[in-house]
């Protein structure tokens, strides 16, 4: 063997050894969440509306007839905001788009869905909204012509689509099912 072939084998050899995979960081992972089903409970405070919500949630009144819902669980809250209609839907309107419109600096997409519900006379807006804003869902009802109602859910944690995608799909679904269940007191 010449020493011109030993050093080729060697050099080959050391090429051979060296090629292998990059070795590359670990991509951060996030807990696989789940939740129990939903089982919903009326709510009827000493307010002008009524409707259904989530037993994972503790619901607390104020004064207002406003209210704050806590999910422990999920580390959210939803805020409940409620207004009387006194001729001023239009600046009513206005207040509830801007509020969720603030999102769409961090927003990914906002998708409006309407809800009409003409049997109970409750009409208004949904907002998914996606991407690493503060609030992932948003809604507003109203009948037009007394009561006005704003909902928000916010998380107790920065917001990270990727890291909390589980805990808002599962409120999302509880909100808009709250929002379908509000009725007007008689």
């Amino acid at each position: 063997m010449s020493i011109r072939y030993s050093i080729f084998l060697l050099i080959l050899s050391t090429f051979l050894i060296s090629c292998g995979d990059d070795v590359l960081p670990k991509p951060q992972a996030y807990l696989s969440l789940e939740y129990p089903k939903a089982v919903y409970t009326d709510i009827e405070p000493q307010c002008d509306y009524m409707f259904k919500k989530n037993t994972l949630g503790s619901v607390r009144f104020r004064d207002n007839c406003s209210a704050v819902i806590n999910y422990p669980a999920l580390n959210g809250t939803l805020f409940l905001t409620y207004r009387r209609v006194n001729g001023d839907i239009t600046s009513l309107l206005k207040d509830a788009q801007k509020l969720t419109y603030e999102h769409v600096i961090k927003a990914d997409d906002i998708i409006e869905e309407k809800y009409i519900n003409e049997q109970q006379n409750v009409y208004g807006m949904f907002y998914d909204v996606r991407g690493n804003a503060a609030s992932q869902s948003q809604f507003y009802v109203t009948d037009s012509l007394k009561h006005f109602i704003t909902g928000s859910i916010y998380f107790n944690a920065k917001p990270n689509y990727d890291s909390i995608y589980p805990a808002a799909v599962y409120l999302k679904n509880d909100i808009r099912h709250l929002m379908e269940t509000i009725e007007w007191a008689k």
